[in-house]
């Protein structure tokens, strides 16, 4: 197995991207491993529990519980220590569709009620189907005839952990496939700007699953540190690469199996892993918990306070919601405690590495329950003074030595730095450049002798020049990066359309007061630069279709955010000053849903975030640029307003009111749209895919041998 785990680190680094071709064969070894998991857990849930008569069903609860309970309130310290390891720091990101949506809500009954245990079944509705499977040991409990069907299910659970067995033969190949493709696609530089929170996330799990939790079995039960790790590593490891604990249940039941064996006569006790494992699993793990460290990371990267008094509030809550799926959990409990949505995305971000080691916990904390569950409901935990004290002073002084540790490191040699100001400005067009001339006033009539009646299209053609207009402003539509090129969404739209029907460029700089007065005096020939559909300006120019949407927004500082998640909340709030471009359509919106708010309109963007200057509480924009913004700003948070945000669309204006341009530029961007141009650009410069380019993944092949390119 190491030999397998091994070579396929190895040739993960040999290959790099290429190690990817050995996806299929990880995907397929994870899917034969979970093939006897549900059968397995079924029956043995079944089997095991109708074995027992209701008072020893007590017992294993109350005894199973009060184990449960006391690793849940160890992971939940380790949980809540992990931020004293942490320097101060600020973020921002990009625009996320997140922003949008309202919470999920947590279907507790859906997750944990089985309607139909058929669809649970079908479905991997794991907590569903062990309810089902104790609700049908406990009524065979009470039985006379119980013996015949219990009979018939030691067959089947044996005859479904031999195939276990037999699929976990290959176990070496398949772990060589998961760690080929793991080592070779990981892309480093995803984790850069986390790195901190992985580190800190693998140390403490680390120190929980390799010292903490098998420490607390060899306190209270006799059996070593060594002698656990070294029965379990096998199905601890592969559950490790997996991901995924659920597939290698059965063999940690045989090896708490054996465990307890080798330790306690009792023939009763080894049988009871064969029950309180399944049942325990969809309890939440430490791993589980240990994964709320990401509230307080998330909180402590975008400066919002999650204070002490709050920590009893987020360990219940999150051990509530953290009993359904962890991505469900996650962003509940981040808007619970008014952390910026956003944030969510690091921890997708982290799943490649805290996944692993999350399970690895897990692993250790599943074969922890199943052990000291069984030694305690048969009364033969060694309750000694002396082997808990020096077991509290160990874990104490190695909780202090690794989270001093970290400090020291995160301070000196990983201390976080802001970037993502330098990633927008660094920003630079996808696709190729046609000649461009930036013009530092608008063209008239008498300058370029194109004022002449008729066909404006016609006109460009014979000119060979596109004249687009532009708000110098409008990011991230455009504006100038940091190597003074004109970029943005609208500019590479441009570009293409420009390339596209054989002409060259001239940007020229337009106003917002005064646009449709420039397209009426063929300033320019096109607005491209983020125009919204507004009843007037639909009235005074013609605008082309739509080519993107984007939804109102307030933008305020980070502290400020909860107050804004609802037209409700806002309303009830005392009277706000709000800043906001000076257009009608914001002003007149902003009016209609807050009539008691005081408006101050400012004609230049960069304005609208002088909040001191104005006495604002926060700015209207759209959350679009608003995201763009405070990748600038980042102690500055964006919020959409719930319920129903309000959708703006964008268009281009035409110059002339020239409606064979505007049918020609219709048809332009409905193609652009069906070959996917327009998906592509709105997830480079609004989502900001690939705002770094991204480099192939280093490999042996590639950076040392040099073999390809």
């Amino acid at each position: 197995m190491i030999a397998g785990l091994t070579s396929g680190v190895v040739v993960g680094l040999l290959l790099g991207d290429y190690a990817a071709i050995f996806k299929w064969v990880a995907d397929g070894f994870i899917g034969l491993l979970q093939t006897t998991v549900f059968p397995y857990v079924v029956i043995s849930i079944i089997n095991n529990l109708g074995r027992l008569n209701p008072a020893e069903a007590r017992r294993l609860a109350a005894h199973v519980g009060l184990v449960i309970g006391g690793l849940w309130l160890l992971a939940l310290t380790f949980a809540f220590l992990m931020p004293l390891a942490f320097p101060r720091s600020q973020n921002a990101s990009f625009f996320s569709t997140t922003l949008l949506q309202a919470p999920e809500s947590f279907d507790f009954i859906g997750l944990y009620v089985p309607s139909n245990p058929f669809h649970a079944l079908a479905n991997s509705v794991v907590p569903a189907i062990v309810l089902f499977s104790i609700l049908m040991g406990v009524a065979l409990m009470s039985l006379d005839r119980k013996d015949e069907i219990l009979n018939v299910l030691s067959v089947a659970e044996a005859a479904v952990s031999r195939a276990a067995r037999m699929i976990q033969r290959l176990t070496p190949y398949g772990l060589f496939a998961i760690a080929a493709n793991t080592a070779g696609t990981l892309n480093i530089e995803q984790f850069s700007r986390i790195q901190m929170y992985l580190v800190a996330y693998a140390a403490l799990g680390f120190l929980l699953g390799f010292w903490i939790m098998p420490g607390l079995v060899a306190a209270l039960t006799g059996i070593t540190r060594r002698e656990l790790l070294q029965r379990t590593h096998e199905s601890v490891i592969t559950a490790t690469m997996a991901g995924d604990v659920f597939i290698v249940l059965p063999s940690l039941i045989d090896a708490s199996r054996d465990l307890l064996k080798q330790h306690d006569p009792d023939p009763r006790v080894a049988g009871l892993p064969e029950v309180i494992m399944p049942a325990a699993y969809n309890l939440p793990h430490s791993g589980k918990l240990l994964s709320m460290s990401f509230i307080l990371f998330a909180a402590w990267y975008t400066d919002t306070t999650v204070g002490l008094l709050q920590l009893p509030r987020l360990a219940l809550t999150g051990i509530l919601t953290f009993f359904g799926s962890i991505n469900v959990a996650v962003p509940f409990l981040l808007d619970t405690f008014r952390i910026p949505a956003d944030t969510f995305q690091l921890f997708v971000a982290t799943s490649v590495v805290n996944s692993r080691v999350g399970s690895f916990v897990a692993a250790i904390h599943t074969v922890t329950v199943a052990v000291l569950g069984s030694a305690a409901v048969a009364g033969h935990l060694r309750i000694h003074a002396g082997h808990l004290t020096r077991f509290a002073i160990g874990a104490g002084v190695s909780t202090l030595v690794v989270i001093g540790g970290l400090r020291l490191l995160f301070a000196t040699i990983v201390a976080p730095s802001y970037d993502k100001d330098r990633v927008i400005m660094s920003m630079d067009l996808l696709s190729h450049r046609v000649p461009a001339i930036m013009r530092a006033h608008a063209a008239h009539d008498d300058e370029d002798g194109n004022g002449a009646p008729g066909s404006l299209l016609n006109t460009i053609r014979q000119r060979g020049v596109l004249r687009v207009g532009y708000l110098p402003d409008a990011m991230p539509f455009a504006f100038t990066n940091a190597k003074g090129a004109f970029v943005g969404h609208d500019v590479e739209l441009a570009h293409q359309l420009a390339e596209e029907m054989g002409l060259t460029l001239e940007f020229v700089p337009i106003t917002r007061d005064e646009f449709v007065t420039q397209l009426e005096r063929n300033e320019c020939d096109i607005v491209m630069s983020g125009v919204p559909i507004t009843t007037r300006i639909a009235n005074d120019a013609l605008l082309s279709n739509p080519y993107l949407d984007e939804t109102l927004a307030f933008v305020m500082p980070d502290e400020a955010r909860h107050g804004f998640e609802t037209w409700d909340a806002i309303r009830a709030s005392a009277p706000l000053t709000v800043t906001v471009v000076n257009l009608p359509y914001y002003i007149d919106t902003l009016t209609s849903m807050l009539p008691r708010a005081r408006v101050v309109p400012v004609n230049v963007v960069s304005e609208l975030f002088q909040f001191k200057k104005y006495g604002a509480d926060a700015a209207l924009l759209t959350a679009e640029r608003g995201s763009t913004w405070t990748l600038l700003h980042p102690e500055l948070s964006v919020v959409v307003p719930q319920p129903n945000p309000i959708k703006l669309p964008l268009a281009f204006a035409i110059a002339r009111h020239d409606l064979e341009l505007a049918a020609f530029v219709n048809s332009w961007i409905d193609l652009k749209r069906k070959d996917g141009t327009l998906d592509r650009l709105y997830r480079h410069w609004i989502l900001g895919a690939d705002a770094v380019p991204r480099k192939p993944r280093w490999s042996i092949l590639r950076n040392v041998l040099h073999l390809v390119s």
